[in-house]
């Protein structure tokens, strides 16, 4: 029995796939903890209802991951963002319960959802990303055997700009325009932790780093995006203070915020630079494919 939080989320609608199709195989069945199920994929909703089990509520609710995790042997656990709280708050102690709950169930393997950064002279002080590793020791520290899912920045980011590329030709962020770091894909993500869960004959805890086929800057980014969308983009460099302002205008709570600002710091200081990219660590999805894709459209529609 695989558990899968989140599915509904970036990685999660793409991770439920990839196990509906290769769990028969390997005698698994799924069990999914989702707020709203009407948003799982249709298959998921119809055709597969017997294939998967759903319990609707929040992973951050004692009962529900009570439930969730009572008979289960794995466990995909990602903590949904929640602007509304402290950086704290949303990340370590909304896993609390479900720590507790994977001892007393004797849940054997976790896959989590984390960050790059561990170990850097940075970790510290990287806001969201320091929160997240805090959620790592907190997991591991159960007994369970736990993968941490090491991971730099999403490509799928950029989807929030694509108004902005479409109407403006830039696009905006803190970095330095020639600041190379690692960016990978969702789907990328997706099918490494698949492959853990699928295949559970490693034991103790560790990281596996997820870092895309190359490392890009922001100019890199611009240039990319100006090839395959047929256009100019351009990239602005936003002071923190004005990403501060920005964010806090947009109602989130200012501790939040300063995480996202500690964090985006704390990349712009080589938060991500800290693992070597090996054939173990790259995953194929290069940014010229994402952007056909993925990007092309939105910003095209």
């Amino acid at each position: 029995m695989i558990v899968i939080t989140a599915p509904t989320g970036n990685i999660g609608r793409l991770l439920l796939p990839l196990l509906l199709d290769s769990a028969p195989a390997h005698g698994e069945r799924l069990r999914v903890i989702v707020r709203d199920p009407a948003r799982l994929p249709e298959p998921v909703r119809e055709r597969e209802r017997e294939r998967v089990e759903v319990i609707t509520g929040s992973h951050g609710d004692p009962a529900v991951v009570d439930r969730a995790f009572d008979g289960a042997d794995a466990v995909f656990w990602l903590v949904p963002p929640d602007a509304s709280r402290t950086p704290d708050d949303a990340y370590r102690r909304f896993s609390v319960p479900a720590a507790r709950a994977l001892g007393v169930h004797g849940v054997g393997h976790v896959v989590g959802v984390s960050a790059l950064g561990r170990g850097t002279p940075v970790a510290g002080r990287a806001g969201l990303v320091t929160a997240t590793l805090a959620v790592d020791d907190l997991l591991a520290g159960t007994g369970v055997a736990y993968r941490a899912l090491a991971n730099p920045s999403f490509f799928e980011n950029l989807l929030e700009e694509a108004d902005s590329i479409r109407e403006r030709g830039c696009f905006t962020d803190v970095l330095d325009a020639d600041r190379k770091a690692p960016l990978v894909a969702v789907a990328d993500i997706a099918a490494v932790a698949a492959g853990l869960l699928l295949d559970r004959s490693w034991t103790g805890t560790g990281s596996v780093p997820v870092l895309g086929p190359r490392d890009l800057s922001p100019n890199d980014l611009a240039r990319i995006m100006t090839e395959r969308l047929g256009r100019p983009v351009r990239y602005e460099r936003q002071t923190f203070d004005d990403l501060r302002t920005t964010l806090v205008g947009h109602g989130l709570d200012k501790e939040f915020v300063d995480g996202i600002v500690d964090m985006k710091r704390a990349k712009d200081e080589g938060l991500d630079a800290g693992v070597t990219r090996t054939p173990e660590t790259a995953t194929p999805t290069t940014f010229e494919h994402w952007v056909t894709q993925t990007l092309k459209p939105a910003v095209l529609s």
